[in-house]
């Protein structure tokens, strides 16, 4: 008995001693080793970005063409696409009809102008003669309210007559404004209907407009924007197709005058001159506004930066060849890098490459450093 017990002690201290060697050989075989990591130094700059809004320009004056009188195109007096003058003759619709009908109230107002002569005449006589009471008073009052019939069968020939003149004159078909005509949807001989029938569309080209829409949040930015983009050589409103920037600004022409409440955003408008014509309606592009509201901020990759539970940090670079994770506060992003508003001073110095290997405290090995 005594002899088994002693034997169970000692294998007891053999698995000890077994142990105990066992985990002083993994301590050494497995030393926790610095890691490699990139730094940058934090620097301040001028922070300056552009904010981008899809945009379509859009003629500021455009017009259909509709014919306000029935009848039969006789003339086209232009070339599809066009450029335009105010007041050009652009169609002829048939006259004949109207040119009758013109005469013809021309004629009833000589009439008309005949028959007031005539009861004029016998309202005269009528008056001499009752002076002396040779004539009834009710042929006086008779030849009163003729004359009075007649003058207004004289007045409405005489609106009759400017209504035909109107209608004549509607024959022709006349540029409103100067600029550019599109193709003609109608040839000579085709029939027309008055308000109905579209013959063309007319629209000015020497300045396009752009309306695109802004964020409640930003109407008392882009109020104080108003009167800065009028300013010579101001460059806030700018306009690019892919990679080309349009070679001239915009100014804002107006803010509409009520939010959507629906979307919670506002209309702007830009406008843009165009005098190489390079600009055409319908065009789609981007605005780019430019913010430069920032000034000197601190900026950072935004690769430095990690998210835990909706809040961002960073790891510091220490003195100690360690990294302290440090909590701050972002504000723009603008491309690859971040505006951080608090949480990091000029200076220091924070990892940007070899970040997922970190915890707090770890020790590292810097690479070559970068800087801002």
């Amino acid at each position: 008995m005594y002899i088994l017990r002693f034997i169970k002690k000692c294998w007891v201290i053999v698995l000890f001693v077994f142990t105990a060697c066992n985990t002083q050989i993994t301590t050494v075989q497995n030393p926790i080793l610095p890691v490699k990591v990139t730094v940058l130094e934090v620097s301040s700059s001028e922070v300056l970005y552009f904010d981008n809004f899809p945009a379509t320009l859009i003629p500021l004056n455009q017009i259909e063409l509709r014919p306000q009188v029935t009848g039969f195109v006789t003339a086209v007096h232009f070339k599809d696409g066009d450029r335009v003058k105010k007041e050009q003759l652009l169609y002829e619709i048939d006259a004949q009809l109207y040119s009758a009908n013109h005469r013809q109230a021309i004629a009833g107002l000589k009439v008309q102008e005949a028959n007031f002569n005539k009861a004029q005449k016998d309202v005269n006589r009528y008056h001499q003669l009752d002076l002396s009471d040779a004539v009834a008073k009710q042929l006086v009052d008779n030849a009163e309210a003729a004359l009075e019939i007649a003058k207004r069968q004289v007045e409405a020939s005489q609106a009759n007559i400017q209504a035909v003149q109107t209608g004549l004159k509607y024959t022709k078909v006349f540029a409103p404004f100067e600029g550019v005509i599109g193709i003609s949807l109608v040839k000579p001989g085709a029939s027309v209907t008055a308000g109905q029938t579209l013959l063309n569309v007319i629209s000015s080209d020497q300045e396009l407009g752009v309306d695109f829409n802004v964020d409640q949040k930003e109407i008392y930015r882009f109020t104080g924007l108003l009167a800065k983009s009028n300013q010579p050589g101001d460059s806030t409103f700018t306009l690019s197709f892919g990679n080309d920037v349009y070679a001239y600004p915009g100014k804002v022409e107006f803010i509409d005058r009520a939010v959507n409440a629906q979307t919670g955003s506002i209309k702007v408008r830009l406008i843009f001159p165009n005098p190489n014509k390079l600009l055409i309606a319908g065009m789609t592009g981007t605005i780019r506004v430019r913010n430069d509201g920032f000034g000197q901020a601190v900026v950072i990759p935004y690769k430095a930066v990690t998210e835990q539970l909706g809040e961002y940090f960073v790891y510091v670079s220490t003195d100690s060849n360690t990294v302290s994770q440090r909590k701050v506060s972002l504000g723009k992003l603008i491309g690859t890098v971040v505006v951080v508003n608090s949480g990091l001073q000029t200076g220091e110095k924070i990892v940007v490459e070899g970040i997922q290997n970190l915890k707090e405290g770890a020790k590292i090995i810097t690479g070559e450093k970068k800087t801002n």
